[in-house]
C-alpha cells in the first residue's frame, strides 16, 4: 500500500498508509451517518448549508479511504425522509446540492471503478435530482471495485413499510403464501436486497443515535460514534473506526 497525504491545518500533509489488516477483520459494509454539518458552520458563524457544502469533500474522504484499505461497501445518508421538516430553504439547497455532486462527482468516481447506486423513496423527490441519480447509477452499472449507495429521501422504517407493501401485494395476487415469509423474503424486498448487511455503522459528530438508518441491515452491526463534525472526518478517522472494529468479537448471539 503507497504512502496517502491526509489534510492538514497548516504546512505539508503528512504522508500515511492504511492500517495493514486481513480481509476478514475488514467490514464489508459501511453504513455512514454524515452528522455534525450544520453545527460545524454555525460554530464557524456560517449558515448551515456551508457545512453541507464542506461535507462533499468529506464524503470523498471516506470513499478514499474505503477504495484504499479495501472496503467494498459504503452506504452514506445523504437525506433522510425526515429531513423535509427541515426549513424549505435548507431543503432546497439539500436536494439541490445533492444533484449537483452527482452531477460534477460521477465521471470521476465512475474512472476510479465505484458503482453508485440510490436508495429511497422516489415520491416527493424533485425530478432533476432522480435525473442525476438515475444518470449516476446507469452510468456506474458495471463497475466493480466499490458499491456506493447514496441514501437520499431515505428512512429505515419507510423501507421497511414499502417491503411489507410489496409482499402483501404478492400475497394478494397469489403469488406468496403469508406462511412462507420468511426473514430472508423480507430482506429480497428491501431497497437494495443484492447489498450485504452493515458491519460497520458509522456516525460523527458525537451523537449516539440510529436515526431510522438501515436498521434491518444494522442488527448486527458493530457501533462505532465518534465526536468529530463531519466536515473534519477524514480518511484517516475512517480507518481508526475500521481498527476499533477490527478489535470487536462478533458473536451473533452465540456464546
Amino acid at each position: 500500500m503507497h504512502d496517502l497525504a491526509t489534510k492538514t491545518d497548516g504546512g505539508p500533509p503528512k504522508p500515511l498508509r492504511p492500517p495493514e489488516l486481513s480481509p476478514e477483520q475488514l467490514p464489508q459494509h459501511v453504513g455512514l451517518v454524515m452528522d455534525g454539518n450544520g453545527r460545524w458552520a454555525q460554530q464557524r458563524g456560517m449558515p448551515r448549508t456551508e457545512g453541507h457544502r464542506r461535507g462533499e469533500a468529506a464524503l470523498f474522504e471516506v470513499v478514499e479511504g474505503c477504495l484504499e484499505v479495501g472496503i467494498p461497501y459504503l452506504s452514506a445518508f445523504a437525506f433522510s425522509t425526515e429531513n423535509w421538516r427541515r426549513t424549505p430553504d435548507e431543503v432546497r439547497f439539500l436536494l439541490g446540492y445533492s444533484r449537483n455532486v452527482l452531477r460534477r462527482r460521477r465521471d470521476e468516481l465512475h474512472a476510479r471503478g465505484v458503482r453508485i447506486r440510490w436508495a429511497g423513496r422516489r415520491t416527493r423527490l424533485w425530478r432533476s435530482v432522480l435525473r442525476e441519480l438515475d444518470a449516476a447509477a446507469e452510468l456506474t452499472a458495471h463497475n466493480t471495485r466499490m458499491t456506493l449507495t447514496l441514501c437520499v429521501n431515505y428512512g429505515a422504517r419507510a423501507e421497511l413499510a414499502d417491503a411489507m407493501a410489496t409482499l402483501a401485494q404478492r400475497v394478494v395476487a397469489g403469488e406468496l403464501d403469508p406462511k412462507a415469509i420468511t426473514e430472508d423474503t423480507i430482506a429480497a424486498a428491501l431497497y437494495q436486497p443484492d447489498v450485504p448487511d452493515v458491519d460497520l455503522f458509522l456516525r460523527t459528530s458525537g451523537e449516539q443515535r440510529l436515526s431510522n438508518f438501515l436498521l434491518w441491515q444494522s442488527a448486527y452491526a458493530e457501533l462505532v460514534f465518534v465526536d468529530t463534525l463531519f466536515p473534519d472526518f477524514d480518511r484517516v478517522a475512517l480507518w481508526d473506526a475500521v481498527v476499533k472494529y477490527a478489535t470487536r468479537r462478533r458473536r451473533y448471539g452465540a456464546a
